[in-house]
């Protein structure tokens, strides 16, 4: 069987002359008292013959209401603990934190064996980080997701 997969963003932007991420934490019941090393990438599943590019930008848009924009600089994929493979991009962006985000829903069964189903938001929050944040707040095999934009700006930085 194939690996799962998944692409997202990863928005970042220069604020005070320090880099922050943009990180998405999950909706729902079962992470609601869930914080450090939940947080991740707004990201999803492609559908059948959807490009891995569109899916990221589609999954960013419908989790946290933003329109990402281009130029996307391309961070790889990492392979996350239960097998599932995540391809990413990254981009400068900025948004109103103090404005909430407008996420997808989905439902699930709650509580379980209930038979009542509920709507949750698929993210219920996200916002701007410091690295030393992020690293704290980032689920552990994303950070190289960070650590891999950090060094595509210090090469670009040089060339410049």
């Amino acid at each position: 069987m194939p690996p799962r997969i998944s692409a997202g963003l990863l928005m970042f932007r220069l604020k005070d002359g320090a880099l922050q991420v943009f990180l998405a934490h999950p909706g729902g019941p079962l992470f609601q008292k869930k914080d450090d090393g939940h947080w991740t990438i707004p990201k999803g599943e492609p559908p059948q013959d959807e490009a891995l590019m569109d899916t990221a930008v589609r999954e960013f848009e419908e989790e946290t209401g933003i329109k990402p924009h281009g130029p996307y600089l391309e961070l790889g994929s990492i392979r996350q603990k239960g097998g599932k493979l995540v391809h990413a991009w990254a981009f400068e962006g900025d948004c109103d934190e103090s404005r909430s985000i407008c996420s997808n829903t989905f439902e699930m069964q709650w509580p379980p064996h209930s038979g009542r189903f509920q709507c949750f938001p698929e993210v219920d929050q996200a916002r701007f980080f410091s690295l030393d944040e992020a690293r704290t707040k980032l689920k552990d095999t994303q950070w190289q997701l960070v650590e891999r934009l950090v060094e595509i700006l210090e090469r670009n930085s040089k060339k410049g």
